[in-house]
């Protein structure tokens, strides 16, 4: 299992690569890349991403604990950035190793779902019309539901 938070942007495809050739055992690899959107169409100058370090890290271990624990899987691994971030920017990652992809994938779901919502960041958006904190949203807690 490997957490790593970053303000550094991270290499997909050298991520990706690097996770699955350590697990020749394993019959499947999920990735999933978040990306940063301007949902308030074309007019997102930036994100910032705050984040309590120590704490942050700790959080993401345990999110990723428990997925390891409830799934067949052989590892684990969950990047995420914080820090100024433009649309088109790259802002997390999560990949998955199992024997089955079954696993592998609701494993990696689970892991997006609960980095959504429970992963101690804290967004702010800046719009030319200045910047606003990003509130939770209904659909990010209720996907919680089914896990």
């Amino acid at each position: 299992m490997r957490i790593v938070v970053q303000e550094a942007p991270f290499d997909f495809g050298a991520e990706a690569q690097d996770f699955a050739s350590g697990h020749t055992d394993m019959g499947a690899i999920v990735t999933f890349t978040g990306v940063v959107r301007d949902i308030a169409g074309d007019r997102l100058d930036r994100m910032v991403i705050e984040h309590y370090p120590g704490m942050t890290e700790k959080a993401l271990e345990g999110i990723a604990e428990e997925a390891l624990s409830r799934w067949n899987l052989g590892d684990a691994l969950v990047i995420h950035r914080y820090g100024d971030l433009r649309p088109g920017d790259m802002i997390m990652m999560v990949a998955t190793a199992a024997p089955h992809r079954k696993d592998a994938f609701e494993a990696a779901e689970y892991l997006m779902d609960y980095l959504k919502s429970r992963a101690p960041f804290w967004k702010q958006e800046f719009t030319s019309d200045g910047g606003k904190w990003v509130a939770a949203k209904d659909e990010d807690e209720d996907a919680l539901s089914r896990w």
